[in-house]
């Protein structure tokens, strides 16, 4: 604990007794930004100092007055900091899996409805390509050269494989009439 000289001879302007204040005060100031959970409490020590030293002509009751201004600048930054976090977004990490506005796609929506009627039990009977091509190429509309692009590869090859899948579709559609 300093004298109550040191306060009087740092009101005068002694530069020696500024770094006695400090060095007396500055490991329990800190200790107590510290344990009050703030991130920069070092930060805060420093802006409490320069606080502190720009009002110290005004204090009164030497180096016990001191001290209380010195712990009640320190508690207006915890104050201030608590407030600080409490006005900003509480981010969290992005989890998709449990994410629930995820909006399930158009094809599955489509093949989900299909796989109530007669057409999605048939394109069932279908391999996965040739799903996907004429599910591509019929309901999405698109043109042999898109459906070539989307699924890397040929146009030769889309051509193929949705002749195939109308082909397996026709004997699929004409064993079931047979049945009938």
């Amino acid at each position: 604990m300093l004298s109550d000289d040191v306060v009087s001879a740092a009101q005068s302007g002694k530069a020696e007794a500024f770094s006695d204040i400090y060095a007396a005060l500055a490991p329990g100031v800190n200790g107590y930004l510290k344990v009050r959970g703030l991130e920069d409490h070092e930060g805060a020590v420093q802006e409490v100092f320069l606080a502190l030293f720009s009002r110290i002509g005004s204090v009164r009751g030497g180096f016990k007055g001191l001290r209380t201004l010195a712990f009640s600048i320190a508690h207006a930054r915890y104050v201030d900091d608590v407030r600080r976090r409490a006005r900003q977004p509480q981010l969290s990490p992005y989890d998709p899996d449990a994410d629930r506005r995820a909006v399930e796609s158009a094809e599955t929506a489509l093949l989900e409805t299909l796989g109530e009627s007669d057409i999605g039990r048939h394109l069932k009977e279908l391999g996965p390509d040739q799903k996907e091509v004429l599910l591509l190429r019929v309901v999405a509309d698109l043109s042999l050269e898109q459906v070539a692009e989307i699924m890397g590869k040929s146009t030769g090859s889309i051509k193929q494989l949705q002749r195939r899948a109308l082909l397996k579709l026709k004997s699929v559609v004409e064993r079931k009439e047979a049945l009938l």
